[in-house]
């Protein structure tokens, strides 16, 4: 988009977000006889910006961009959320300063049920920041029973650092490790305000002088496919080959699937583990 289309884009943007509040959303008198336009006037829109109307109009036709600190205070007059204000930076060419308010994030429904319907292969699915937000029956076999972890804790990349059962569990735990702070490296580009985020590093990094030296290195990695060799105390020697689904519905869930080889022994191994998981009744839901 040139930057001509853009300020024309930007004019109309306005407009339409202007058409849709009425005075007494925001606060201001409906004012006497019938309105002539629908929605705030250009007045009224300008004075809730402490800009002058001139200048709003001029935005409005497409003839000028805006400064950060004004563009701020229309996103506060016309009541944008943080998707209509990040488009509203990017159509001016700014970066948009304010940290997004993000909701506590849920599975998606289709990734539930083939979650639920994967019986014979672990899997989990990773949110932001590498929390874990659901898992099958047969990943809590494999893992750990995820279902017993507070929530604020159920990241996988914590418990790789704090629980001692998640250090043994992986032949070489240090390259896992790693890699997964490599990983989340990468997640502190894509949300650097992120307050849980930071709170995570922050933790791991007085807990664990490994954490914090591999942190400081600052190499970056992103989730793809490998193998990995697990020493599991059930099912034995796993060497199981892991790949990431993205979620079209939602780029911030990633499907994580453990499989192997029929007839190869880490395939039996997942059999007996599935049988072994059956017996003990796993919940793949969280009991707090």
């Amino acid at each position: 988009m040139s930057s001509d289309a853009r300020l024309t884009e930007l004019g109309d943007f306005l407009k339409t977000r202007r058409a849709e509040l009425s005075p007494r959303a925001v606060g201001l008198p409906d004012g006497a006889g019938t309105r002539r336009v629908p929605g705030l006037r250009r007045e009224e829109v300008a004075q809730l910006a402490s800009i002058s109307t001139d200048y709003y109009t001029r935005l409005e036709q497409g003839r000028l961009s805006a400064p950060g600190g004004v563009l701020d205070a229309l996103a506060q007059a016309l009541r944008l959320d943080d998707d209509q204000r990040d488009y509203l930076f990017g159509l001016a060419g700014r970066a948009s300063a304010r940290p997004r308010r993000r909701a506590r994030q849920k599975v998606q429904p289709q990734l539930r049920r083939l979650l639920d319907d994967l019986s014979a292969t672990p899997a989990i699915v990773m949110g932001r920041r590498m929390d874990v937000i659901a898992w099958n029956s047969l990943a809590a076999a494999l893992v750990t029973d995820f279902g017993r972890i507070p929530e604020k804790h159920r990241n996988y990349l914590r418990l790789l650092f704090v629980d001692s059962a998640m250090r043994s569990l992986y032949a070489d735990w240090e390259t896992v490790a790693r890699t997964c702070v490599a990983q989340l490296r990468m997640e502190a580009v894509k949300y650097p305000d992120d307050p849980r985020l930071t709170a995570l590093v922050g933790e791991l990094s007085v807990r664990d002088p490994d954490f914090r030296t591999w942190w400081a290195a600052h190499h970056v990695a992103t989730l793809g496919v490998g193998t990995k060799i697990l020493h599991h105390p059930v099912a034995g020697e796993l060497a199981l080959d892991w790949d990431t689904l993205t979620a079209s519905t939602d780029p911030d869930q990633q499907l994580i699937i453990w499989t192997a080889e029929v007839g190869t022994p880490t395939h039996d191994g997942l059999r007996i583990l599935a049988s072994w998981a059956a017996d003990q009744h796993l919940s793949t839901t969280p009991v707090d």
